[in-house]
Formats: C-alpha cells, sequence, structure tokens
C-alpha cells in the first residue's frame, strides 16, 4: 500500500472538522419540517436526543475501528477489512457517485439560498451554490493544514452563534411554557418516523467524518476517540437546548408556517435586525459545513483509488500541497453537477442520508467480524457497550432504511438502483484489471 497522506492534523483539527460538518444546514431548516409531521414537543425532543444517541453509539463503534486501522477513508477502510473489495467498491462508487455530492450540494444549497436573501438579489442560488463549492476545494486543494484551520475557524463562529440564541432566550424569558405542552397537528403515524428520522440524522450526520481523515491524524490512536466524542457530545448538547428555545419560543402550528424558524426566534428575541444576523449565521454555518464535507469526501476516493478500486489517477497526491487534488476536482465536478440538476434541499438531504446509513450498518456491523477474527488484534480504543451499542446502531440502520423505503419508493429507489450498479462495475473493474 502507498504512503498514506502527511499527518498535520491534531485534537482540536480533526473535532473542529467534524462538528463544522455536523452543525450545517440542518437545524436551520428540519425543525419546520418535523413539526409538519408531529404534533408533541416532548416527542420531537426525545427523537432529537434518539439522534444524538444513535449519533453517540455510530462514534464509539467507529472510534474503535478507526484505532484499529488509522488510515485515510473512515468507512471506506472498515468496509474493505469487514466485508472485502467488493463491498468497499460499492460503498466507494456510491459515495464518490452520490453520497458525496448530495450531502455537499445539500449543504452548499442553504448557502446560496441564504446569500440571496442577504443580498436582496434574486439569482439563481445554484449560482452561489456552485461557486462556494469551487472555492472551498481550492482551499482544500492548498493543504490539508490550511483546510482543518478553516473549519477551526467556521466551527467557533457557528457553535457560538447556537449557542447565543440559547443564551438570549433563557436570559430575556420571552418564551411560553405553553408552547411545549401537546398540541393540535398531525395524527401520529409510524411512517411519518421516516421523514423525521431522516431529517434529525441529516442534521447530525458528520459524526463519521473524521475517520475518512484518520491517516492525516497525529497521535491516532489517543485523538481520534477524543474527536468523535467530542463532537457528538458538544453537537448532542447545542441541538437539545436549540430545539428546546424554538418550541418555547413558537407554538408548533405557527412553525408549521414559517421556512426556517432561527429568523423568527431571533426577530422576537433582540428586534428586526435579527433576520440580518441570522442570515449571516446561516452562511457561515452552511459555508464550514460544506467545507468539511469536500474535505473529508475526497478521502475516501483517494484511498480507494490508492487500493487499486479506482482510476490511478484519482490516487495522485500534490507534489507540493500533499492532499489529494485529482480525488478533490473530480468530487467538485459531482457535486456541482448534483446541485444543477438535482437541486432542492430535501432531495438532496433525503438521499444522502438513505444511501450513507445503508453503509453505516454494514460498517458498524464489521465490529463484530473484527472481534471474531481477530481477537488478538491490537485495540487501542474498544467500544464501551459492546455488544449492545453496535448492535443497536445496526438495527437503528436497518429500521431507517426499511421506513424509508415504506414511505418514499419513488424518492428510494433511484438511489438505491445506483447502489445496485455498483455489483456489476466491479465485476466489469476486475475483468478490465486483469486485462
Amino acid at each position: 500500500m502507498d504512503q498514506d497522506l502527511p499527518r498535520s492534523v491534531g485534537f482540536w483539527g480533526a473535532a473542529a472538522i467534524s462538528v463544522g460538518i455536523m452543525i450545517g444546514s440542518g437545524i436551520f431548516r428540519t425543525p419546520t419540517s418535523i413539526a409538519m409531521e408531529l404534533s408533541s414537543p416532548a416527542l420531537i425532543l426525545i427523537l432529537w436526543g434518539v439522534g444524538g444517541l444513535l449519533s453517540l453509539f455510530g462514534a464509539l463503534t467507529c472510534a474503535e475501528l478507526a484505532c484499529m486501522y488509522p488510515h485515510s477513508g473512515g468507512v471506506y477502510v472498515f468496509l474493505r477489512e469487514g466485508w472485502g473489495r467488493g463491498a468497499a467498491f460499492v460503498f466507494g462508487w456510491t459515495y464518490m457517485l452520490v453520497t458525496k455530492p448530495l450531502a455537499a450540494a445539500g449543504i452548499a444549497i442553504v448557502f446560496g439560498e441564504h446569500v440571496n436573501k442577504l443580498l436582496g438579489v434574486d439569482w439563481d442560488p445554484r449560482l452561489s451554490t456552485i461557486f462556494l463549492i469551487v472555492a472551498l476545494t481550492v482551499v482544500n486543494v492548498r493543504g490539508v493544514r490550511l483546510g482543518a484551520g478553516v473549519a477551526l475557524f467556521f466551527t467557533v463562529i457557528k457553535a457560538l452563534a447556537l449557542a447565543a440564541i440559547v443564551t438570549l432566550a433563557l436570559a430575556l424569558v420571552k418564551g411560553s411554557g405553553e408552547n411545549l405542552q401537546p398540541q393540535e397537528g398531525p395524527s401520529y403515524r409510524w411512517l411519518a418516523l421516516a421523514p423525521v428520522m431522516a431529517a434529525i440524522l441529516w442534521t447530525y450526520d458528520g459524526w463519521s467524518d473524521v475517520g475518512a481523515i484518520a491517516g492525516e491524524v497525529k497521535e491516532p490512536q489517543r485523538n481520534l476517540p477524543r474527536a468523535f466524542l467530542w463532537a457528538v457530545g458538544v453537537v448532542t448538547a447545542l441541538y437539545l437546548a436549540v430545539n428546546a428555545v424554538y418550541m418555547w419560543m413558537m407554538p408548533l402550528a405557527e412553525m408549521r408556517g414559517v421556512p426556517t424558524v432561527a429568523p423568527t426566534v431571533m426577530e422576537r428575541l433582540i428586534g428586526p435586525a435579527a433576520g440580518v444576523i441570522v442570515t449571516l449565521i446561516v452562511i457561515v454555518s452552511t459555508a464550514g459545513s460544506t467545507h468539511g464535507s469536500i474535505l473529508t469526501g475526497a478521502r475516501v476516493t483517494f484511498a480507494q483509488a490508492r487500493d487499486g478500486l479506482l482510476f490511478t489517477p484519482l490516487a495522485r497526491m500534490h507534489p507540493t500541497f500533499k492532499t489529494p487534488d485529482t480525488a478533490l476536482w473530480v468530487q467538485m465536478g459531482l457535486s456541482c453537477l448534483a446541485a444543477w440538476f438535482v437541486g432542492t434541499f430535501e432531495k438532496l438531504a433525503g438521499g444522502f442520508v438513505f444511501t450513507m446509513w445503508i453503509f453505516y450498518g454494514l460498517a458498524a456491523a464489521s465490529i463484530f467480524v473484527f472481534r471474531l477474527k481477530r481477537p488478538d488484534a491490537q485495540r487501542p480504543f474498544r467500544c464501551p457497550g459492546y455488544p449492545a451499542v453496535p448492535a443497536l446502531f445496526v438495527l437503528a440502520a436497518a429500521t431507517m432504511t426499511g421506513l424509508a423505503i415504506a414511505e418514499s419508493p419513488r424518492d428510494t429507489l433511484p438511489w438505491l438502483g445506483i447502489l445496485a450498479a455498483g455489483f456489476p462495475a466491479y465485476w466489469v473493474w476486475r475483468r478490465l484489471r486483469r486485462v
């Protein structure tokens, strides 16, 4: 195997990249869509807690796997080592063509919408989206240390902004306890959990991405578990607090009538100027999350090409900046195409969560393979609560996949078709490599 990328990212850089991806468009866009499906504030908060708990279970599982295999690629590496090159190829195929372009474009499209709002123009938001993707790709080609520094800056700004919403609400006491009581609204149905949990898990996603840059993290056995757990803990606390404030300030019926909740909440807290402030917060938040998504995504393609499972040029390392520049440029092109042709936030986010959680479940299940077949392997970090923690995570991933197909087969089956096409593609690839 070729030499890994240089280890130049410390604990704070790794944690900032993960938090920076997790705090993106979701916390501003998803509360409204969740309110459309449910009428109980308590249930909504419970589901946000469940999302955080599932992310924690996934992070604990991935922390053990990442410490066993501290190489660039994350989930791809876990699948390759646990289930073989075929499974790794199908994941890398889906990740490169669908999952990561949808993720980057889904976050960046919200950036484009809010740039229009800030400037008071009616441009096609896809233009700003594509500009952001191109600009941040250039930053990442210039070096991972620069990329990690940018991630840390964005992360601090975003975390402070969310903390400010909570602090202002508590200090000014402008909410109402009645808003937290059960309210009239949609009747409860099991299939409603599919879009609700998809929205919540989109908002939490990013907890696994520090594993994608494991090959560039200093002292990985020490820093990777800390980065996984610190990121999930901070974000879960922020999300629970922010959603509690949202529902304390606005009844769910009113929440259903606004595209994004945060501007209305901030306007009630500090006046009309809040609209501009929140718009700036969303722009910074989505820019930071897009940046982290771009940084980590190309590492998977790089790792797969380095293993001989994708075209050799994708394994190229820039001679000066020591970054996977070709993989970054290809990812940029695919993300721009996704932004232009898929377009809407809901379709981009839904497609990402559906495909990614299939592979999250398979990657987490590989921990059982390693414990059985490689009991004596070095494990600097062991998943607490094994086997219950990874088993519950795998069960949740399978349940989410089934609910998503049952709730919306028209939206999920095309993505499943692209995933399934990876199997014959792998067969063709193996044949071509033998020629």
